[in-house]
């Protein structure tokens, strides 16, 4: 299993970096990602309220190119914690966000174990995983700081 983790400070607030983050509507912003799609939106506790986001609700994010990951949240802890486990074809791990309100704006802290499901990946499966999380960060300092 592979393992990275990246730690960054953001010049915005805590909410409009949670929000950033968390959206599975506003993802423009992402370089990497095409579209997501929603597969278990329901929550029975949410009727009405303006975050439908919940554990337990399924995702599903498509590359540029089309390549498909399904997400099934774990933890949703507004503003503190974010998890959810990921699979595709080639890999499965669980993904781990928490946020601290500090005096600069905002530190988030990602952290992601991945498995890759085919043999000849794993060799590269730790490389991959940071220069993923390098570009998601450059990202959202874009969307965040302009």
């Amino acid at each position: 299993m592979a393992s990275a983790n990246r730690k960054e400070v953001f010049h915005s607030d805590m909410e409009t970096v949670w929000e950033a983050v968390t959206s599975l509507e506003d993802y423009a912003w992402r370089s990497d990602l095409d579209r997501i799609e929603i597969l278990e939106p329901e929550n029975p506790g949410s009727a009405g309220a303006k975050n439908p986001i919940h554990t337990g609700m399924k995702f599903r994010e498509y590359t540029k190119d089309g390549f498909a990951t399904t997400f099934t949240i774990t933890a949703y802890e507004p503003m503190e914690r974010y998890e959810f486990d990921m699979e595709n074809e080639n890999m499965q791990g669980h993904w781990i966000g928490t946020f601290e309100k500090i005096t600069a704006g905002a530190r988030a802290d990602f952290t992601e174990d991945v498995k890759a499901k085919k043999f000849w990946m794993k060799p590269f499966v730790g490389i991959y995983l940071r220069n993923q999380q390098k570009q998601y960060m450059e990202d959202l300092r874009k969307k965040l700081e302009g």
